[in-house]
């Protein structure tokens, strides 16, 4: 078995005045293997690396050396080098005995947390094992073309030069920024120039330095009322107030009264989350006009637009919007795949430069080999083939999931047909409690999810992950689920 090496130089004591040489790098050492910080079996420097790096005479380490090992902490093999024993001492194992009654320590005070550590509140991730029935916001994995993305990133890394190890500046890397800012422009009706992206870690990124960069705590932001947890938490992270707006079959409900004071909106037009509606033509119009009287930002969340199933694409509220007032981000996180940690936001030309700003005290930039094979596979074309062919797997997907629950749900869960995204919701009949549901599904391997905020008779179902076979199953299961619920209120 190969032995590891010990990472040197390592850190040594200060040399107490009046100790030889010798004496105090054989402290050293054996100190260190006594601790732990040399592991057993690990591999010393040679005499000429350490008299080099301590400036000390080679017999001065040599006779460090003999003396280690004539006690056991270290032998030495010809032609290998010096290494720790692998058994030390039996006498230097044994604790010393206590000479006399150790002091009770002082009590240590408690470390307190500042506000913004004590708002902080944990979003969910992905749990390890294959996935059940219905898990929301996770697409096919198993379709994803990890061959082809691996070709791709091999060509890059044969390209990588010098520039590309060093670094960006903090809104991205430019070929990225001018391939997010010709697909936006033709897939979603954004007018904008590579100069307004910035690449982010993702959508909550943005959202949070925007907050920061236009909300002071304690002001208010409005969102949707059932909303995406992960902006209110990332929301309530930089201590503004969120402020409730409730959402009907259009989206967003444009009532000025609940919108007073706002500083800046959260929405997600193209998809609601978690409702699953888009946002009419009128009430975009009317939320752009809010906000240009009132001198508030839109946050436009734009996730899962790219999955339509029905119908033109309708073009992001940016599109609409000529006076600056909308803020657009998107992700490539669920389009391709969970941990490319990779999305973007198309800002308006005054907030570049602060939001620039913002980023370079924090994250510096997003990782830039990631943003390079994005590029690339962007470029090659890769990226819209891709998106194509999961639009119509999802699509399938929807249907067999909507089909399904038709035929073995009836009167216990109507599911809802949805234009766009990879997730929908399903109707309980009135009282029936959808954490009730979850939790029995939850028992039969099924992930549902109950509306937060929202109708207690709802659940939220994702279909994108699982093939037919298991949305069939899951149906099956849910049903139970729902019937067991039912039958425990009656």
């Amino acid at each position: 078995m190969a032995r590891a090496s010990s990472p040197f130089p390592f850190a040594m004591p200060p040399r107490p005045r009046g100790a030889s040489a010798a004496r105090w790098l054989y402290d050293s050492l054996r100190a260190a293997i006594l601790e732990g910080r040399l592991g057993l079996g690990s591999r010393l420097p040679t005499t000429r690396e350490l008299s080099l790096h301590y400036r000390l005479a080679r017999g001065t380490v040599v006779t460090a050396f003999e003396n280690l090992k004539a006690e056991g902490y270290v032998h030495a093999t010809v032609g290998s080098g010096t290494f720790v024993s692998c058994e030390l001492p039996d006498t230097l194992l044994v604790a010393p005995r206590a000479t006399r009654e150790a002091k009770p320590r002082a009590a240590t005070r408690p470390r307190r947390l500042a506000a913004a550590g004590r708002r902080l509140e944990p979003l969910f991730g992905y749990p390890d094992g294959p996935t059940p029935a219905f898990r929301i916001g996770q697409p096919a994995l198993d379709l994803f073309p990890t061959t082809l993305w691996a070709q791709v990133a091999s060509r890059r890394l044969r390209m990588a030069s010098a520039k590309l190890l060093l670094g960006c500046e903090a809104m991205g890397h430019l070929p990225l920024r001018q391939e997010i800012a010709a697909y936006v422009g033709t897939a979603r009706g954004v007018q904008c120039d590579p100069a307004q992206v910035a690449v982010v870690s993702g959508t909550l990124e943005a959202l949070t330095i925007a907050a920061r960069l236009l909300v002071e705590p304690g002001e208010s932001v409005a969102m949707e009322s059932p909303g995406y947890t992960g902006a209110r938490l990332a929301l309530e992270s930089t201590g503004v107030r969120i402020a409730p707006v409730p959402v009907d079959d259009e989206g967003l409900v444009v009532d000025t009264r609940r919108l007073k004071g706002a500083r800046m909106v959260y929405v997600t037009p193209a998809h609601q989350y978690p409702m699953g509606v888009s946002m009419s033509a009128s009430r975009r119009l009317a939320l752009l006009e809010w906000a240009r009287c009132a001198g508030a930002t839109i946050f436009e969340d734009d996730y899962d637009s790219e999955f339509r199933y029905c119908g033109p694409p309708m073009p992001a509220l940016h599109g609409l919007d000529r006076s600056g007032q909308v803020i657009f981000a998107g992700s490539f996180s669920k389009v391709l795949f969970p941990s490319l940690r990779l999305g973007f936001v198309v800002l308006p030309r005054d907030l570049v430069d602060p939001f620039a700003a913002a980023v370079s005290v924090t994250v510096r930039h997003a990782p830039l080999l990631d943003q390079a094979i994005l590029a690339d596979f962007i470029a090659g074309g890769h990226f819209g083939r891709h998106v194509r062919r999961m639009r119509e797997v999802y699509a399938e997907r929807h249907s067999i999931l909507v089909d399904s629950a038709g035929k073995d749900l009836p009167g216990l869960l109507d599911v809802c047909e949805i234009e766009a995204g990879l997730q929908t919701v399903g109707w309980l009949p009135e009282g029936i409690d959808g954490p009730s549901v979850a939790q029995a599904a939850a028992r039969r391997g099924i992930e549902v999810k109950a509306v937060a905020h929202g109708p207690q008779h709802v659940l939220v179902l994702g279909f994108a992950a699982i093939d037919a076979k298991e949305i069939r199953r899951g149906v099956r299961a849910l049903g139970e689920a729902i019937r067991e619920v039912k039958a425990r209120g009656a």
